[in-house]
């Protein structure tokens, strides 16, 4: 086949973060700071407003690959970009012969229900941000329409009251003998027939990073005697279906990757089968993942299916390959790098479906730099100097440049001082460092008492969307000559949203780093990567939604040298999500088993909070307790979250009454993107 069409590379899609670099978690017994890494208006003139990347963006996988006379698939690239809020603009613009970038900025109610707009070649239709949908109807593609891109849209509600509806053919996208077409980060749920309906030998397609849900039929392809049609599915989330998840009939190169097919216990909504290749399909099904599925993956005895690398979680019944055609390599038409099927949950459930960042048309304001230097080389001596010059309710990203120095200060970032980034501008993050040492008995110079836990902090941040990297944040504050004051030293506190802490050093004794929000009602949404923290008792502490992922948490022996400690205090509010800590290595250079993971804070004695702390696919070392958990204050750890899943090394054991361990089904409720949400944590 491949004198079809020459090979053609296309850019990866990046994971669900834009982070740092990997952290390598080896050699973590002592602290080796090294390098760890979204009426019809018409677009202005090229000339006063740059063409926005989602409107230029073009596809990957077979809808990339030029054959058929197109090369590739852009959709409506180079047209004019119109933003439609009525379904008369959506249809005049949609059939138009011309090209056009279509943003669909409201909801759009079909009239009659079960509407699919007939979409003309060169197209893109694409949401802005999470406002475009299309409710009760969807869009058709007929005979020869192609180079068309969907993107980014929510499609749902056409269904009719009747599960697996005979007479209603209303899908969200139908396609009857098109090419080259890109369906790309939409929500499609509770129609009447199907989804996405691929029909009549519809080839060169791409169906990528969608979820699919709440439908008796998902995703059907086929119903045609031909066996020529090419598709890529790769990382959709396909969920709450019962069949066709998806059927695949007489496809010659099905390639399905990374996908997540997930049946939820306990609901109305059965599957019953998975991926199915039907006909004389030849399907190459690789890095998967499937959870709680009866008939995972089936084939008809005439088709072809290759699985490699897939991982299947509380399924049962038929799980098939094997078949006699021939052998095909993706990369023989385009280029493709899959991600580690076990990561597949994670990475789909926080990057599938609409995302605020596209088919938005702002421009994003240039960041404003002020730079710090203790040898008056910058424009500030101090970081707290620079803290002051950014304006209240400033309303774009503000970075503090640090060059390399020690800076004994308190740093606070007040609440009407947003967007704020301390970045720390030497080769590593030991080169800056912002440390004092106050503790929470120390007395106020003017003599109104005492800082206070959260008063202790070195750095305080309480603006929303704050990010630091590449440098330490100390309390350095000595136990052993302050015996006789209350002890618990913060170097970190935050009480804000989005806060973004990538390649920094935090470190203490107790009450290192204290995660928290505004008020006890606020959300408070922490994403700590790359980094280090460093103490021995309740050094992760607060009440914040708060990550640690690809990290090495140091335990540090007390002031006299003993070693005893808890590595966490949460104090989560009910209904919302604590502390996450995976993908990290816990140890440090203190006695075995000395170490508890945790103990529930009930700040104030509040009776109704449920802290929570998840402890997951994280190495241990034997600093850690057999028994991880413990009481506090006369709260048992029983009665709130703690729990760990996939644990490695020294310190990690079997489920038992004093170590309990998530199931499968539960750990895909217990992700990253499940505590971060709608926020995608990128660097700014």
């Amino acid at each position: 086949m491949s004198s079809r069409t020459p090979r053609v590379r296309h850019r990866r899609r990046r994971t669900a973060f834009a982070l740092g670099l990997p952290l390598a978690l080896t050699a973590t017994a002592g602290l080796g700071y090294g390098l760890l890494g979204p009426g019809a208006q018409p677009r202005a003139s090229a000339a006063t407003t740059a063409v926005p990347a989602w409107a230029t963006a073009a596809a990957d996988g077979f809808a990339s690959v030029d054959a058929l006379g197109q090369n590739g698939t852009y959709g409506g690239r180079g047209g004019e970009i119109v933003t439609v809020r009525t379904l008369a603009d959506l249809e005049k613009y949609a059939t138009a012969e011309q090209p056009y970038v279509i943003v669909v900025a409201a909801a759009i109610t079909m009239d009659p229900v079960g509407k699919e707009i007939k979409v003309r070649s060169d197209k893109t239709i694409i949401g802005s941000g999470t406002s475009g949908q299309i409710v009760g109807g969807g869009f058709f593609l007929g005979q020869g329409v192609h180079n068309v891109i969907i993107r980014n849209l929510t499609i749902r509600d056409a269904y009719q009251g009747v599960w697996n509806d005979k007479e209603h053919d209303y899908d969200g996208i139908q396609m009857d003998g098109a090419h080259h077409v890109w369906i790309d980060h939409n929500d499609i749920r509770h129609m009447a027939d199907g989804l996405i309906d691929s029909r009549k030998d519809t080839t060169y397609l791409t169906v990528s990073w969608n979820r699919l849900g709440q439908e008796n039929k998902a995703f059907g392809i086929g119903w045609t005697e031909n066996t020529t049609a090419d598709l890529t599915i790769h990382h959709n989330w396909i969920r709450e279906t019962e069949q066709r998840n998806p059927s695949t009939d007489n496809v010659a190169h099905a390639h399905l990757y990374n996908n997540y097919l997930q049946d939820e216990p306990g609901t109305a909504i059965t599957a019953s089968y998975g991926t199915y290749a039907r006909g004389h399909t030849n399907m190459l099904l690789e890095n998967s993942y499937f959870q709680g599925l009866d008939n995972p993956v089936i084939r008809d005895a005439t088709a072809t299916l290759v699985q490699r690398g897939n991982v299947f979680s509380g399924t049962g019944g038929r799980n098939e390959s094997g078949g006699t055609g021939a052998a095909w390599d993706p990369e023989s038409f385009y280029g493709y790098t899959p991600d580690r099927a076990a990561d597949v949950p994670a990475l789909v459930k926080a990057g599938a479906g609409p995302r605020g960042s596209l088919g938005t048309r702002a421009v994003k304001a240039a960041a404003t730099t002020l730079t710090v230097a203790k040898d008056g080389s910058g424009q500030y001596t101090t970081v707290q100097a620079a803290v002051n010059a950014v304006p209240a309710g400033n309303a774009s990203r503000v970075v503090i440049a640090v060059k390399p120095g020690t800076y004994r200060e308190t740093v606070r970032i007040p609440a009407d001082k947003p967007h704020v980034t301390l970045q720390g501008t030497g080769a590593g993050r030991k080169d800056t460092v912002i440390v004092y040492g106050n503790a929470s008995g120390t007395k106020k110079p003017d003599g109104s008492g005492t800082y206070g836990t959260g008063g202790s902090a070195t750095v305080a941040v309480e603006a929303d969307d704050f990010q630091a990297r590449n440098l330490s944040i100390t309390n350095d504050f000595d136990e052993g000559a302050h015996q006789d004051i209350a002890q618990q030293a913060v170097a970190l506190r935050t009480a804000a949203d989005k806060v973004f802490l990538d390649g920094i050093i935090v470190s203490g004794d107790q009450d290192t780093l204290l995660l928290d929000t505004a008020a006890k009602e606020k959300p408070g949404r922490v994403y700590l990567t790359n980094s280090y923290v460093v103490g021995n008792v309740d050094f992760i502490f607060g009440r914040a939604t708060a990550v640690l992922d690809k990290s090495v948490i140091t335990l540090k022996k007390r002031w006299n040298g003993t070693s005893a400690g808890y590595v966490t205090a949460p104090s989560t509010a009910a209904g919302r999500k604590g502390i996450l800590i995976a993908n990290c290595a816990v140890s440090g250079d203190v006695a075995d088993r000395s170490f508890y993971l945790g103990r529930p804070w009930h700040a104030g004695g509040d009776a109704t909070l449920d802290p929570q702390t998840t402890v997951r696919d994280t190495t241990l070392s034997a600093a850690v307790k057999t028994a991880p958990w413990t009481d506090m204050s006369g709260f048992s750890w029983k009665d709130d979250r703690f729990a760990e899943y996939r644990d490695t090394g020294a310190g990690a054991a079997p489920a038992g009454p004093d170590r309990p361990q998530l199931t499968d089904a539960q750990a895909t409720a217990q992700e990253i993107g499940d505590w971060l949400g709608d926020w995608t944590p990128t660097a700014s």
